[in-house]
């Protein structure tokens, strides 16, 4: 604090020492002239025997160090001068550094999110997934009974939790009346895995699982607080759960979510149905596991795989299954881990490409000021101080530029959240933090240094006597017009790879959306309908639900059909699985299962997407009832699958029951519809609703898609369709409803938001390159002007002129999209986990790129080229 009082009062402390200087100089001067010399002998013997005042009085002011802050704030007035002398050469600088550093900054806050910040669970590297695979090779989760056996056989664990979270509850909520929650179904050692205390209350005791005395509830802090207020009184009150009543005992503090995806959750010990506690062969769980302390993950795995291999000795329904004990991070991670790695390259890509234009910019800055140091040079200024004096300036820019940055590293990430909350599993944990905020700041600075550090030395080593001899010529020597030409070289290199990339991951992106899908996805609407269970225990669901609704669904203005579905809408993704086997046809090879897609529909669902009967008949519920629950249709890619050319369709049945009466028979083939947008068209076999057993109804039927195919725009019929449904029964929670454009955008989330990202990058590339290639000409030019006047001077033209520069610059296009071609090929396998690159078979679409970026080139060196071309040799040669 007391130096900090000195910095501010240091003009007294310098008038005191001027002030004693100026004494001890006068009382020299005073005692030569006693002496007998006269006042100007004195004065100037003093002086000599004195010494410079100025040095002197420079050289004690040295001592405070006080003049190095002064000096220090004196580069800085002088940068901000000659910021304001060349504004557009300082935007320029700033908007390449803001730009670079504000994708780089929201790209990583993305990766710290979902990659690099740890989960919210205690030791999380001892938790690990376990992954169990059906002896044909598809996921296969444990059954009950297996599950049993695993937890009671492995030793390698100190607990191992079973869980199902796709089965949602309908909660009457105090703030918002009903709707929909995940819900997460466990055994009672669940929250033992992680380690995490609850915020209220408290999670299960060990024989919670059991029937009787499982009808607690543990909240998600983020449902707590969304739909109960955050009431601190929650504790032991009784909420309904599907008409059911829970009592809940706990809230789970903030962060705490499994999975990750889903944020409004409450979590319930097991409810089993007793023939899931005890059918072996009903595979519906997932399992995670905490190893014990010391067990290291490859222990635990041959443990585990010796426990599966005694129980398919011992249950048929678990031969040859296997399993894989994956890190917990590892398996939230699988899908989009590799993709922002990816990403993250790119943006390194872009930040490298800022770095090359900012370092270029500064030396084209340099070379144009070199006559300025080399007059400051010569006058006394040592190389620190000039070295000090463009790095200060860079410090500014550097500083202005890590301002943008962050502003748009922020307006970013807000309209990234939009794709990354539905993408990824931790899509709702990304915001700006303040350590990505330092990083940005720091990597602004960083990069403006490391990119002016070179024409800051260079500048520092400049002769002066050279520099003040060659006038216009200075700047021109081949050592830095080599250098500059491989700055443009590795712009466009780079810029290259990003282009290909992004031109081909939108040509992919939007072959998905408007690939056939078998439907025409405009004027339908699609809604989630969830029925609490306890309502329709001794209720038939589609006589007392399903049918009212459809009934009020059409008597609404403009709906042309209505149906519903379960599991997934079409292009959601894959349903249920079976394997199928047509009666009289060879066995399959052993291990070589042949899977259909199972779906349930209402008989309207096919006019709803509009899907052809083929052949055969279509399904109805007065044909197809509960007394004939074996009838299905199925698709022609089942048909092309299992039943040979030859065989009528619907005369084929299917030997998938112990009985011959009981095996289901085909009665229609229909049109194909792609149920998984990335995969081809999928073998499937279609079961009407109506020929569900009575009692299985209520626990089969409660979760539906509802589809609506309307005259119009399909968004203006959902109030009333609100209105429709809670007429049947105002207990469904009503869930915003999608057109089926939404849904599909919706189901290409990840890829859309790459494909944006990277076209913003190549765009953000492309921009830098041509600004990198318009400086170049521009600044050769410039520097260049004696020898274009010398040349016009002895006969050359304009034309030939304009010739020489774009013929230079096409060769640097052209040895730079060789080189980007080259790295895009030696890179082809870490942009497959973005877009596969396939040069024979997409060569038209490099070529145009290609051809593309040329053009921009070319066209960013026109200007500077006629501006050359119409030098003046007269002029030209006088200026010198």
């Amino acid at each position: 604090m007391h130096w900090l009082i000195q910095l501010f009062t240091r003009r007294r402390h310098y008038d005191e020492l001027s002030e004693t200087i100026r004494e001890h100089l006068e009382e020299k001067i005073a005692d030569l002239i006693d002496r007998g010399m006269s006042q100007e002998e004195a004065e100037r013997t003093a002086r000599r025997e004195f010494g410079n005042v100025a040095r002197i009085e420079e050289r004690s002011r040295e001592v405070w160090q006080w003049p190095t802050a002064e000096s220090l704030w004196a580069d800085v007035k002088y940068g901000v001068r000659q910021m304001g002398k060349a504004p557009g050469f300082a935007f320029t600088v700033v908007l390449t550094l803001a730009l670079s550093i504000g994708v780089a900054t929201a790209v990583f806050c993305v990766i710290d999110a979902v990659i690099l910040r740890p989960l919210p669970y205690d030791h999380q590297d001892r938790i690990v997934a376990v992954q169990s695979t059906s002896r044909s090779g598809y996921p296969q989760g444990p059954s009950w009974p297996s599950f049993k056996d695993e937890s009671e056989q492995a030793k390698s664990f100190a607990a191992l939790a079973a869980y199902a979270d796709y089965m949602p509850y309908t909660v009457n909520t105090p703030s918002a009346g009903p709707v929909l929650l995940d819900s997460v179904r466990s055994s009672a050692n669940f929250f033992t895995i992680f380690g995490v205390h609850p915020l209220l209350g408290r999670t299960y005791l060990p024989y919670e699982d059991q029937e009787g005395k499982n009808n607690i509830a543990v909240l998600g802090y983020d449902t707590w607080q969304t739909y109960f207020g955050g009431d601190q009184s929650i504790l032991n009150r009784t909420v309904n759960l599907d008409g059911h009543p829970f009592t809940v005992i706990g809230v789970m503090p903030p962060g705490f979510r499994f999975p990750l995806n889903m944020r409004n959750t409450i979590y319930v010990p097991l409810h089993l149905d007793q023939r899931y506690m005890k059918e072996r062969d009903a595979h519906w769980l997932g399992s995670v596991a905490r190893m014990k302390d010391g067990i290291s993950i490859e222990q635990a795995q041959a443990d585990l795989s010796h426990v599966f291999s005694n129980l398919g000795k011992a249950n048929p329904d678990d031969a040859d299954r296997t399993v894989q004990l994956i890190p917990l991070a590892e398996s939230v991670n699988t899908k989009p881990e590799k993709p922002l790695w990816t990403l993250l390259t790119a943006v390194l890509s872009v930040l490298a490409i800022g770095c090359v234009n900012v370092a270029g910019l500064l030396l084209v800055r340099g070379v144009k000021r070199e006559r300025e140091m080399a007059m400051r040079s010569a006058i006394g200024a040592g190389r620190m101080r000039i070295v000090r004096q463009v790095l200060t300036e860079s410090m500014l820019l550097a500083v202005t530029a890590a301002v943008g940055g962050v502003l748009l590293a922020a307006a970013m990430l807000k309209g990234m959240r939009v794709f990354l909350i539905h993408a990824l599993a931790r899509g709702a944990d990304i915001h700006l933090n303040w350590t990505v905020l330092g990083a940005a700041v720091a990597a602004s600075v960083l990069t403006s240094l490391v990119a002016s550090l070179y024409p800051a030395l260079r500048m520092a080593r400049t002769d002066p006597n050279r520099v003040l001899k060659a006038g216009g010529s200075a700047g021109y020597e081949r050592g830095q017009h080599r250098l500059r030409s491989g700055f443009i070289v590795v712009q466009v290199a780079l810029t290259l790879v990003l282009v290909v990339v992004s031109g081909i991951l939108i040509r992919t992106v939007g072959r998905y959306r408007h690939e056939d899908l078998g439907f025409n996805p405009a004027q339908i609407l699609s809604a989630e309908i969830n029925l609490s269970p306890a309502q329709y225990t001794s209720r038939d669901p589609v006589a007392n639900f399903y049918q009212p609704l459809f009934d009020h669904i059409m008597q609404i203005h403009g709906v042309r059909a209505v149906g519903v579905i379960s599991d997934n809408l079409p292009t959601e993704g894959k349903a249920s699985q079976t394997n199928e086997h047509i009666a009289g046809q060879p066995p399959y090879p052993k291990n070589q299962p042949e899977l259909a897609q199972v779906r349930f529909v209402s008989a309207g669902y096919f006019n709803v997407f509009g899907i052809p009967l083929i052949h055969g008949r279509a399904l109805s519920p007065s044909l197809d009832g509960p007394d004939d629950a074996n009838n299905v249709v199925v698709n022609e890619a089942f048909v092309r699958k299992f039943i040979p050319s030859n065989l009528d369709p619907t005369m084929q049945r299917m030997d998938d029951a112990a009985k011959e009466k009981d095996w289901t028979h085909i009665v229609g083939v229909v049109g194909n519809v792609r149920q998984d947008i990335y995969l081809d068209i999928l073998a499937e076999e279609d079961f009407l609703i109506d020929s569900f057993p009575l009692a299985d109804r209520p626990s089969h039927l409660s979760s539906m898609k509802l589809a609506i195919r309307t005259d119009g725009d399909p968004a203006r019929i959902i109030p009333e369709l609100r209105n429709a449904i809670h007429a049947v029964d105002p207990t469904v929670p009503f869930k915003t409803p999608e057109t089926m454009t939404e849904v599909i955008s919706r189901t290409l989330v990840f890829q859309r938001m790459e494909s944006w990202i990277f076209a913003i990058f190549a765009a953000l590339a492309l921009a830098l390159a041509l600004v990198g290639i318009y400086g170049l000409v521009s600044h050769e030019a410039e520097l260049g002007t004696r020898g274009i006047g010398i040349r016009m001077a002895l006969g050359s033209t304009r034309e030939r002129v304009l010739m020489l520069v774009l013929t230079r610059v096409a060769v640097l296009l052209t040895t730079g999209i060789i080189a980007g071609l080259a790295l895009t090929y030696g890179a082809k396998k870490l942009i497959a986990s973005v877009v596969v690159i396939q040069f024979t078979h997409q060569a038209g679409m490099l070529a145009l790129l290609i051809l593309a970026l040329a053009f921009a080139g070319i066209l960013a060196t026109i200007l500077p080229a006629f501006r050359a071309a119409k030098t003046d040799p007269i002029q030209a040669l006088r200026s010198e």
